[in-house]
């Protein structure tokens, strides 16, 4: 095919050494915060002044761990640290609304884990409550903020897929039963979808936008969280996505979007950086690979659009609208709706 790019184009992802610093609190001190600590203060210019959580000496640790100057044994005292520009809460998804909440009612920035928060009712609560304060609040989808998926926006937004007809993503890991672990926790809001699935689903909707209908099956854990869902998201124009999510088993964790011109497709694991590959339909193909960030190092990039935004004034992230965050939340409540998952106090 004459027309077939011959490569792909060039991330426009700006170093994460480039973006202002910002003085970063951490809420709630687990093993992604860890992994978020680690990358931000390995690969940008941010700083972390305070972590806190319930247990002081979990907080303590953490700050040690993390060259952290300040550990506090309750989030109010985090949030009320005069030192703290934006805080980054990384508690299991039942708590992320009340702690937003606080962080916001102190007047501090806030980058909120995926999922959002529980259901799209909490989530609309905490953007508001955002937009009264007229603080940055943004959720921590990194995948957003990764060089390939740039590559992938481009590619999207210049055409080079045609009409886009179909979107293919999965997220599935293999997790030991375990009544106490926060993945199979009903009160923690544990499950597949808000954990993992919201990844092919965030990816459906930065493809096609928001669906017009959402049809799911799905597998109850012995918990009775979500083991596993599969669902079509179908757009008005009558593209559809895939997406699926399992606890019971590694899936390839990969990512495609076929159009009538070309078919692009994400390696596994297509939420963390990654390499783009486009095939036309003669089978020719054209790759793009990332050579420099790896794995968990790339939650550095999220850290440094939220620094940017925040240094230009702005609300909200321009690649991870706070309106998208509150439809993909509808999208997962609507999934959970059809397979009989709720949690306690919905």
């Amino acid at each position: 095919m004459s027309s077939f790019p011959t490569s792909l184009p060039t991330p426009r992802t700006p170093h994460p050494t480039d973006a202002p610093a910002l003085r970063w609190g951490v809420l709630a001190p687990g093993w992604i915060a860890g992994r978020f600590v680690e990358a931000v203060k390995t690969h940008s210019g941010q700083r972390f002044v305070a972590v806190a959580s319930r247990s002081a000496e979990r907080a303590a640790a953490f700050a040690a761990t993390f060259d952290i100057p300040r550990a506090y044994g309750g989030y109010a005292e985090l949030v009320a640290d005069p030192e703290v520009d934006i805080v980054y809460i990384a508690s299991p998804h039942s708590e992320h609304r009340e702690q937003a909440l606080l962080a916001i009612a102190a007047g501090k920035h806030v980058l909120l884990e995926k999922a959002f928060t529980r259901n799209a009712g909490e989530a609309r609560e905490v953007v508001a409550a955002a937009a009264a304060a007229g603080v940055f609040l943004q959720e921590a989808m990194w995948t957003r903020f990764l060089p390939h998926i740039d590559v992938v926006r481009q590619l999207i937004a210049d055409g080079t897929l045609g009409e886009i007809s179909t979107v293919i993503a999965d997220h599935g890991q293999y997790f030991t039963p375990d009544a106490a672990s926060r993945l199979f926790d009903p009160n923690l809001a544990g499950g597949a979808l808000l954990d993992l699935g919201i990844y092919p689903v965030s990816f459906a909707s930065f493809a096609l936008g928001a669906p017009a209908s959402v049809t799911a099956v799905g597998h109850q854990a012995f918990t009775g969280v979500d083991g596993q869902i599969t669902a079509v998201l179908a757009a008005a124009d009558g593209a559809q996505a895939v997406v699926n999510t399992t606890l019971f088993s590694k899936t390839p964790t990969t990512a495609s979007i076929s159009g009538s011109l070309a078919r692009l497709e994400i390696a596994g694991d297509f939420y963390a950086p990654s390499s783009v590959s486009l095939y036309s339909p003669d089978g020719d193909r054209v790759n793009w690979s990332n050579n420099e960030i790896f794995g968990h190092e790339g939650l550095v990039f999220q850290a440094a659009a939220a620094a940017r935004s925040i240094a230009a004034g702005a609300t909200e992230s321009e690649l991870m609208p706070l309106a998208e965050t509150l439809t993909i939340m509808e999208t997962m409540d609507e999934m959970r709706r059809q397979v009989g998952v709720t949690f306690p106090g919905e």
